[in-house]
């Protein structure tokens, strides 16, 4: 058996042994494995039923990982990505107003949508299209993006917290006294602090673990699950399955009752948010691994598919943007060089489905007021991310204007709009302006004109409306 993994794997050949394989398996999903969590809170907060979140999640993310290790053979495993998560959430919301007249619940046309652009993703693929895109994207969007996103999942992460409120006009602190929920977040986030310092594997899920031991046995903020194992693991998934596919037929009644321009704007950001993060993370994770050829990576068309399916498959199922995990890295320290890591990753995110009653009553979140829910469970896991996030912005060019301006409009923008999109749009609107208006027009590559002029003609067509 041993040698037929090695022969399957190439194991031997890139330095690697099964054992570092299965464990840099584990060490991967310990560290991705706090997203399970998030996803109930983020997916539920627009009222998707959380068995088939769960579902979901777990399902999707372990085809894709089965995809990249058997197929790409990499130790980069797949699951919904933070930033495009929330970004559904807003989309869902928006979808789900009177407004829209959708007749629907926000979510089923916003998987719909997570579905359509998956299917794009595949047959961009193919087409080498995401990797010019890539290429030609400046470092300053991609940068400032990602720091935008980061401070936007910090900015969540308050609120969920109970650190902040942000009912009023601006947010205000909220006081420690008798805000157990805001104590909570705050012993959570030290403890992921110092464990992650210490290069602790797991230290975010070991976080949230320990959070939700004190939540129920020292605040008594929750319930003890009345189970930790459950076989019943496809209760709801019929909803969110069905749910997806009626989304279409709302997609199509709001193409043509005057949101034509904000479906299409929610298809680029999508489609962006993960090209930003699957080349990243592929990158990282493979640079990491010593598996670039060149500077270039091998099979990359492989792991873009990878990618692109399991976005397909999530938005079937009922999850948000499934994407390659930079978390992934952690594996790779162990030790893990080839695509069993991924595969034995793919493994635990099936079994984590029995582990259902746990990841509803941690991710389900605290009533603090009659009616008012919070997650101090989820919280320190959201600004970890976040700071994680905010360090790619040490890599603009600080010495030009057209560059740092952009980078920081992107960045700034998002979390005082709670808007990833209007923070892509002043990014790329002030990037192809910046060098147009200095005489440095050729250096703006023209996927970021035409970018750029879509979000543009959005707003100018929003005023003309409004107006």
């Amino acid at each position: 058996m041993l040698n037929g993994l090695d022969s399957l794997f190439q194991i031997r050949r890139r330095g690697s042994s099964v054992w570092r394989e299965v464990l840099g398996g584990l060490t991967t999903f310990l560290a991705l494995s706090y997203i399970l969590f998030v996803q109930v809170a983020v997916l539920g907060s627009v009222d998707m039923p959380a068995g088939g979140i769960i579902f979901a999640t777990c399902v999707a993310s372990a085809g894709a990982c089965f995809i990249m290790g058997l197929w790409a053979n990499y130790p980069i495993a797949l699951a919904p990505g933070m930033g495009e998560n929330f970004y559904f959430a807003m989309i869902a919301g928006m979808m789900g107003t009177a407004g829209w007249g959708l007749d629907m619940p926000g979510w089923k046309p916003a998987l719909a949508l997570v579905m359509f652009v998956g299917v794009v993703f595949f047959l961009l693929s193919w087409t080498g299209f995401r990797r010019y895109v890539v290429d030609a994207m400046p470092a300053a969007l991609r940068y400032g993006v990602a720091a935008g996103i980061g401070l936007l999942i910090a900015t969540v992460g308050l609120g969920f917290g109970n650190l902040v409120t942000f009912s009023g006009p601006t947010p205000q602190m909220v006081s420690l006294a008798n805000n157990p929920a805001a104590w909570l977040t705050l012993i959570g986030l030290l403890i992921v602090f110092v464990l992650t310092a210490l290069r602790v594997p797991g230290a975010v899920l070991i976080g949230i673990f320990v959070n939700g031991l004190l939540a129920i046995f020292a605040f008594g903020l929750i319930g003890r699950p009345g189970d930790i194992f459950s076989h019943e693991i496809f209760t709801g998934v019929g909803a969110t399955i069905t749910g997806g596919f009626e989304g279409f037929a709302g997609i199509g009644k709001a193409m043509t009752h005057h949101h034509a321009g904000e479906v299409i704007v929610f298809a680029i950001v999508l489609l962006f948010m993960d090209v930003f993060d699957t080349i990243g993370s592929l990158v990282g994770v493979a640079g990491e691994a010593g598996l670039m050829v060149d500077g270039k990576l091998p099979n990359i068309r492989r792991a873009l598919v990878a990618d692109a399916v399991g976005t397909t498959l999530g938005g079937a199922l009922g999850t948000s943007t499934v994407t390659s995990y930079v978390e992934s890295a952690t594996g790779v320290a162990m030790g893990a060089r080839t695509g069993l890591a991924a595969v034995v990753t793919g493994v635990l995110l099936i079994l984590a489905l029995f582990f259902r009653p746990l990841i509803e009553v941690i991710g389900g979140g605290v009533e603090i007021a009659p009616g008012v829910y919070k997650h101090p469970l989820i919280a320190p896991a959201l600004l970890f991310v976040g700071a994680l996030m905010l360090r790619a912005i040490r890599h603009v060019d600080w010495g030009d204007i057209t560059e740092y301006l952009p980078a920081f409009l992107a960045a700034i923008i998002m979390p005082l709009t709670m808007s990833i999109s209007h923070g892509i749009a002043a990014g790329f609107i002030a990037y192809a302006l910046g060098k147009l208006l200095t005489g440095q027009g050729r250096k703006c590559p023209m996927v970021v004109y035409v970018v750029a002029g879509l979000f543009a003609a959005r707003y100018f067509l929003a005023c003309w409306l409004l107006g």
